[in-house]
């Protein structure tokens, strides 16, 4: 292949590392500077915005993107001039449709630089909540075991329907293939499936894993594997609880799978894929494995479109599991004074410590369900599926 001109390397180099979010070095923005190339910091790659993030103008959204550009030169951002202020520029757009690519150039006497990125805009958004809960087995074991004339004759059930009669709560139950003790979903009867088909329009089934052991089955495992676990749980779903109760998956156990494993996913009908986005140690944890660059800035945001796999990725706002009940509310509530994390908020718990077998058994912990919904519903959320439509909201 033809080596490129210096200037024109330099450049690609540098709008490559700017497409990725890479943060470049005094001497790298020096060169930047020198060979005309131009970054775009804001809105991020891969953005999903809404209403909080701009002026809502007629059939549009008003924003305002801002970058990195040599001092000497022009920057035009999608046909405009930009606002110069030394290195920086600042320009304001209309987004119209739901995807936009931005462009934004810059031209001097050392040449010419260009650099694109891609947003989302959620046009149709409202303040609204999904509540997910992990690790489902204990309430199809006991159904099962105790051969129950209804399903609601579960306390777990009985008392995730009393929530949803009071508030409107929609859950999706994320489950697994086996238990520890053996019990698997084929033992599971189907003639309970009108009453899963008359209640879900609130309560659906998802896969979670083939099982909770081990720890983190799919952050090495191949995708072949995970797709091969996935359609063994949504047969046996919609075998014994129909179509209707089916739901994609947004939560897979533990948070991490490869790669490799987005677009097959994608394929099966996952469009949100949730997690904590993270930091331990010198590492990102819970995130799907995605890269280091994205990861921070979802730590920072309610959500990311992949667009490579056309997933986008949720953060999880709080597990109330793992919230006292006093915690509750001071965990939500500074979140809707964030423009980052005000719209959308994913809701999520773990099934085990709703149970009084369980080690770690919390007896408040349906308690801690009633505050944090009431709280949404007081303030104006409005239960979604995350699977309909864009994140739950209008497409």
């Amino acid at each position: 292949m033809k080596e490129l001109p210096k200037t024109r390397r330099d450049f690609m180099k540098t709008t490559a590392a700017g497409a990725a979010g890479i943060i470049l070095s005094k001497s790298e923005i020096l060169s930047a500077q020198a060979s005309g190339s131009i970054r775009i910091e804001e809105p991020f790659h891969g953005a999903v915005l809404n209403r909080r993030h701009g002026e809502q103008v007629d059939g549009g959204l008003k924003i305002k993107v801002s970058g990195l550009a040599p001092l000497n030169g022009r920057v035009i951002v999608d046909g405009s001039p930009a606002r110069r202020d030394g290195t920086k520029f600042t320009s304001e757009i209309i987004l119209r449709q739901k995807e936009t690519e931005i462009v934004a150039v810059s031209e001097n006497n050392f040449g010419r630089g260009e650099h694109r990125i891609r947003v989302i805009w959620d046009r149709h958004s409202v303040p609204r909540y999904r509540f997910s809960i992990d690790d489902n087995s204990f309430f199809l074991r006991d159904i099962a075991k105790n051969n129950y004339a209804s399903l609601f004759d579960c306390f777990y059930l009985k008392n995730l329907r009393q929530l949803h009669s009071k508030y409107g709560v929609r859950f999706v139950l994320n489950i697994y293939y086996t238990t520890e003790d053996g019990f698997e979903l084929p033992q599971f009867p189907d003639r309970y499936k009108g009453q899963w088909q008359d209640n879900s329009d609130w309560l659906k089934l998802a896969f979670h894993a083939y099982a909770n052991k081990p720890d983190r089955p799919y952050q090495n495992a191949s995708a072949s594997k995970l797709m091969a676990d996935f359609d063994k749980v949504a047969e046996q779903i919609i075998r014994f609880a129909s179509e209707q109760t089916y739901s994609p998956p947004t939560v897979i156990h533990w948070g991490m799978v490869q790669p490799e494993a987005l677009k097959p996913l994608y394929e099966r009908g996952v469009r949100v894929l949730s997690g904590y986005f993270r930091r331990q140690g010198d590492a990102w944890d819970v995130n799907y494995l995605v890269d280091d660059v994205r990861s921070e800035y979802m730590s920072r945001h309610d959500a990311l479109m992949d667009f490579e796999s056309g997933i986008v990725f949720s953060r999880v706002d709080i597990v109330c599991n793992s919230t006292p009940v006093e915690g509750i509310i001071p965990t939500l509530e500074p979140l809707t004074k964030d423009t980052n994390h005000a719209e959308i908020m994913d809701i999520f718990t773990h099934e085990q410590y709703f149970w009084p077998f369980y080690s770690n058994y919390l007896p408040d912990h349906f308690k801690r369900l009633d505050v944090a919904i009431r709280w949404l519903t007081e303030n104006g959320y409005k239960p979604v599926f995350f699977h309909e439509g864009f994140l739950g909201g209008p497409e």
